[in-house]
C-alpha cells in the first residue's frame, strides 16, 4: 500500500520560494527502493516531470527547473521535498508526488512515471505564482 501526501504550496510573487513536502507511507514487504519524483500540471496543459529521485538514489531534473528547484528526501521521516527557488509565473501549476516500485534511474522516472500503470499519486498542491 502506497500513500502519498503533498503540503507547502501556497501563492508567492515572481523570485520568490516554496518547499513542497510529500510524506510518503509506502507498506512494501519487497524492500524494493521506489523510484519518487515531483510532476506539476499546469492549467490546460499536460502533466510534466519536475524532478525526481530514481532507484540508485540519484537525481535529476526537467529542463525548466535546473538550477532553480532540489529534490530531496529524509528517508529516516519518510518525506519527500521540493524547494523551489527563483520562481516564475511559469511555475504556476498543481504539484503531484509521484512514486514507483519499478527499478529506474531519474532520467527514465521523469519520463515514464507519469504514463505508468503501476504510478502512485498524491492528491497535489497548488503553486501559484504572480508577476
Amino acid at each position: 500500500q502506497v500513500h502519498l501526501m503533498e503540503s507547502g504550496g501556497g501563492s508567492v510573487q515572481a523570485g520568490g520560494s516554496l518547499r513542497l513536502s510529500c510524506a510518503a507511507s509506502i507498506k512494501d514487504a519487497s524492500g524494493i527502493q521506489y523510484a519518487m519524483a515531483w510532476f506539476r500540471q499546469p492549467p490546460g496543459k499536460e502533466r510534466e516531470g519536475v524532478a525526481a529521485i530514481g532507484s540508485d538514489g540519484l537525481t535529476d531534473y526537467g529542463e525548466s527547473v535546473k538550477g532553480r528547484f532540489t529534490i530531496s528526501q529524509d528517508n529516516a521521516k519518510n518525506i519527500l521535498y521540493l524547494q523551489m527557488n527563483s520562481l516564475e509565473p511559469e511555475d504556476t501549476a498543481m504539484y503531484y508526488c509521484a512514486a514507483n516500485p519499478l527499478r529506474m534511474p531519474a532520467f527514465q522516472a521523469l519520463l515514464v512515471m507519469a504514463s505508468s500503470p503501476v504510478t502512485f499519486w498524491g492528491q497535489g498542491t497548488q503553486v501559484t505564482v504572480s508577476s
